[in-house]
């Protein structure tokens, strides 16, 4: 895609409208505009992020080994539940745009509608009759460190944000497309707070004023909720992403069912499908008059449960031991990952801390390898403030669980979620083509420098035949080189086996007696000097009997 940079705003992608397969996303410059939809396989590769890892950095000094460690934070390994809010995000933003199509009547008609909305500053929009919405959202719940935050930010990150639309099928189409936005729920809750970051946001983003315009002065919230809503709908928002919805427990009274309500608005009225993200802790709230006053949640929530002890944390586990970086490398075996388990109880956050943690103390303390007994003595030093929630969860007691609303046991009933017609993955297969993808993925980064390398080569003229076998020889001794240090490397072999052979100095031809060279070697041969030499050979002639002669 091509990008361009918005006036005061951030970078955006030109807009290519794509064939559609599906027919009732033809004809909608919103949808056509968006990347495709992908296949399992296809999220997987797109997702998967493994940091660099060289095995040759275990011989390095401890200082830059800890620093090393930090990669694991960087790594992230597609899970099944991440393929599901991939598709659920997909589908969504879709689904969202099929009754906001611009070249429809009713889209001109909700525009003016969010115009007179604002004119008399009222936020509760009555319903168009002309406009159906098609929008639906849905919420993930979920424990504290599970990476809900981390997995949205990836899936999100497939879709550019802005859109620049300016013709479409030979039309003027001039409009800057947001295809999401996320925000986090203020501190205290506020209305007012959600709608100075939106403003904030948009602005960042588009290059606009509209924190100047309706964020200061006495604007009341209700006017804000107008105008945030009108906003929506002139930057086609595709979706709009709350997380941190716990913090509504802190909302004045009435607070939390206001911003709720509002939100359903946007579902209802507007058709911008919302996703709410939250701990645990949001569901007293969820379970008040929001239950019965949103709308039915077309995707299903989601349930973000800690991992069991299945191939899904075994996929995990493994990705994550391969970066090691104590000098003596440790296999991982079933008691070191039932140990990460039984001390993380499956929480994602809390297992690659203790592993990376782990790292560290054998690196710091010279012992250089990783056992089951140091595993329990760092997460018995260093999790003191969640050791009661893990006990809770080791024991199993409900009655203890419940004292933790982070990690209490999720209601599934009240969350109705479960689609009994869900298709289950084969995860065998599945975890097996991962595991797959994640041992050549080194390989590819080799074979891609390799590569590189090669063209710069031959960019020097050299032969192709030559360019491939110096670069093998060189990565065949250095494989952790920079592609600049193999060309630099290659270039020097090369120079190396091309230099011609010395000659051998020839023999100088002998010489004549009456040479001066000679007369001055013989000479140095009987220890006479040079002036010697030359004046017994007669070849140096006294000035004075010259000069006396003359006269």
């Amino acid at each position: 895609m091509n990008k361009v940079i918005i006036p005061n705003g951030a970078n955006a992608v030109v807009a290519e409208y794509k064939e559609q397969l599906i027919p009732e996303y033809s004809g909608n410059p919103f949808i056509e505009a968006l990347p495709p939809v992908y296949s399992k396989e296809e999220v997987v590769e797109k997702l998967s992020l493994y940091p660099r890892y060289n095995p040759e950095e275990r011989r390095l000094d401890d200082h830059y080994r800890i620093h090393m460690v930090q990669r694991l934070f960087q790594c992230f390994q597609p899970l099944s539940i991440h393929l599901d809010l991939e598709s659920r995000i997909s589908r969504v933003i879709r689904q969202g745009y099929l009754a906001r199509n611009p070249y429809k009547p009713s889209y001109a008609e909700s525009l003016q509608d969010g115009y007179k909305a604002i004119q008399s500053m009222k936020w509760e929009l009555s319903s168009n009759a002309s406009f159906r919405t098609t929008a639906s959202g849905f919420t993930i719940i979920g424990v504290s460190g599970m990476g809900k935050t981390t997995a949205i930010n990836r899936v999100l990150s497939l879709y550019p944000q802005i859109i620049v639309h300016s013709e479409y099928n030979n039309t003027n189409f001039s409009m800057y497309q947001l295809v999401w936005l996320k925000l986090d729920c203020p501190f205290d809750g506020s209305l007012k707070g959600l709608c100075i970051e939106f403003f904030h946001k948009v602005d960042d983003l588009l290059g606009t004023d509209y924190h100047k315009k309706f964020g200061v002065g006495r604007n009341t919230v209700d006017t804000m909720l107008s105008v945030m809503s009108q906003i929506a709908r002139n930057t086609a928002l595709g979706v709009l992403v709350i997380d941190e919805i716990q913090h509504l427990n802190g909302a004045k009274s009435g607070g939390d069912e206001k911003m709720l309500n509002f939100f359903v608005t946007l579902v209802n009225t507007i058709g911008v499908p919302v996703l709410l993200i939250g701990t645990t802790k949001a569901l007293s709230v969820l379970q008040s008059e929001f239950r019965q006053a949103r709308r039915g949640s077309g995707q299903g929530d989601m349930v973000w449960e800690r991992l069991s002890k299945d191939k899904s944390w075994d996929l995990l586990i493994n990705a994550l031991w391969d970066y090691q970086w104590t000098k003596k490398e440790v296999p991982l075996t079933p008691e070191l990952n039932d140990v990460l388990y039984e001390e993380s109880q499956g929480i994602i956050d809390i297992a690659v801390k203790l592993y990376a943690m782990s790292q560290i103390r054998a690196i710091l303390s010279g012992r250089e390898d990783i056992t089951a007994n140091l595993i329990r003595q760092v997460a018995k030093d260093n999790l003191k403030l969640v050791r009661p929630m893990l006990e809770a969860l080791k024991s199993g007691n409900i009655k203890e669980i419940a004292k933790y609303e982070d990690i209490c046991t999720v209601d599934i009933d009240f969350l109705g979620f479960v689609d009994k017609s869900k298709q289950s993955l084969d995860w065998d297969m599945r975890m097996k083509m991962l595991q797959r993808q994640q041992k050549e993925k080194e390989k590819e980064v080799n074979l891609s420098r390799k590569k590189q390398a090669i063209l710069k080569l031959l960019d020097l003229n050299i032969d192709a035949k030559k360019a491939q076998k110096a670069v093998e020889q060189v990565l065949d001794g250095e494989e952790s080189l920079e592609v600049s240090e193999i060309v630099i490397k290659a270039v020097q072999m090369l120079s190396t086996n091309d230099k011609p052979k010395r000659k051998e100095k020839s023999k100088p031809n002998k010489m004549d007696e009456n040479d001066i060279r000679f007369i001055v070697e013989e000479g140095r041969k009987n220890k006479k000097s040079a002036y010697e030499s030359l004046k017994e050979k007669g070849l140096i002639k006294q000035v004075e009997n010259d000069f006396f002669k003359a006269v």
